[in-house]
């Protein structure tokens, strides 16, 4: 093998004493000072005492389970019930992120409706691509017609802008999210979120996650409740948690978060719920409660856990070319594709330990279409037909994960 030329090693010197100079004259991006780290738990947005909570922290264990209590009260309450008559059977939904495989899931809903056996679910939870589609299935069948304009109509310009090669030096992400923060807009607005609103108070719950970095935990978010608060800021921080929960770190740029802390400002950064985990329904603690809460009349004795993987349970693979990109790009991707399929592992082994049925549809080796370009519409049109065509034609739900 040749030598570096000279004339190679001074322009590679130049480029690196260059792009130092730009460095030097970039104004890097700022933040508010964090929450510090003994204080987190205390931290408020709203100032809602059930805003939000940390399924990890056993701390918010108790909460969690009294928020489940008083859905099941406000349940009781709108279907007019007395004190011995049993809840009807429940419904509750997961839906994983995936990225543009966000297509299946919309697909799916809409066809599942078609199908005229979608019900009306308790619980619907989202993280990343599936944060976006968790409040239009909430709301109901008559929002299909927007969930599939999100997933087939949009192209990669109302997801994101491009920043350019420096942007991975001197900025917070490749990319700008605020086509994506103009898209969620337009369809989480003022009607959306007083719908929202009216199945929160019928005792149903719409729970999205991201994660805070800082902290290194994932946060559930209550936005039932922040819809049903009357707060000022309520339809903002909403947008802003389905912004964070897609925003995939280093892609998209972190959500900064405003909080109080005693009365004294903070800020917290949140990025992708999916960082932490995949998909999300409940913590275990809260099935263990499960019996008693049967007994209390603050649960339906029988439920359904449907779980929506968007994206496949196998990777394809295929031979890596042997530099650095390439290889730190397929470690990644089966880092990703593993800990998703144990995401839905975890889901379903906690949904039977609690007596609770589990469903589970994702992409399977029948669609054979491949992505061209980030976005393009050709690949969002035909995965959100095949997940509308499984819905519609026939049952797309497999009673757990293979073998």
């Amino acid at each position: 093998m040749n030598p570096t030329p000279p004339a190679a090693v001074m322009a590679r010197r130049a480029t690196l004493v260059g792009g130092a100079g730009l460095l030097a004259g970039c104004a890097l991006p700022e933040r508010a000072d964090p929450v510090p780290t003994d204080r987190i738990r205390n931290a408020q947005v709203l100032g809602l005492p059930n805003e939000r909570f940390c399924v990890t922290d056993p701390t918010d264990i108790p909460r969690i389970v009294e928020e489940f209590n008083q859905a099941g009260r406000r349940q009781r309450a709108a279907f007019g019930l007395g004190p011995r008559d049993r809840l009807p059977d429940g419904h509750i939904i997961a839906f994983s992120g995936g990225g543009e495989n966000g297509a299946f899931g919309a697909g799916l809903a809409c066809g599942w409706t078609e199908a005229g056996t979608r019900p009306s679910f308790n619980l619907v939870t989202g993280i990343s691509t599936g944060a976006l589609t968790a409040p239009l299935v909430f709301a109901g069948p008559h929002r299909d017609a927007q969930l599939r304009a999100a997933y087939t109509e949009i192209t990669a310009a109302d997801v994101l802008a491009e920043r350019g090669l420096l942007a991975a030096l001197v900025d917070d992400a490749l990319a700008d999210s605020a086509p994506l923060a103009r898209t969620i807009a337009r369809f989480y607005d003022a009607s959306l979120m007083a719908e929202v609103a009216q199945g929160y108070a019928r005792g149903r719950q719409l729970v999205i996650a991201t994660t805070n970095l800082d902290a290194q935990r994932p946060v559930a978010w209550n936005l039932g409740a922040i819809a049903a608060s009357g707060h000022p800021r309520a339809l903002d921080l909403s947008r802003q948690v389905l912004l964070a929960s897609a925003a995939v770190p280093g892609v998209f740029p972190p959500v900064m978060i405003d909080v109080t802390v005693d009365g004294l400002p903070y800020q917290e950064m949140h990025v992708d719920g999916g960082t932490y985990a995949q998909a999300y329904l409940y913590p275990p603690a809260l099935g263990a409660s499960r019996a008693e809460r049967i007994r209390q009349g603050l649960t339906p004795p029988a439920v359904t856990a449907y779980v929506v993987r968007n994206g496949r349970l196998a990777l394809s693979g295929g031979p890596v070319r042997r530099r650095v990109l390439p290889i730190a790009s397929r470690a990644i991707s089966t880092l990703i594709g593993a800990a998703g399929v144990n995401d839905v592992f975890r889901i379903e082994a906690t949904a039977r330990q609690h007596g609770i049925a589990f469903r589970l549809a994702y992409i399977e080796d029948d669609f054979t279409a491949q992505e061209v370009e980030p976005f393009g519409q050709d690949y969002l049109r035909a995965l959100f037909a095949y997940g509308y065509g499984k819905a519609r034609g026939g049952n797309p739900w497999k009673p757990g994960l293979p073998g």
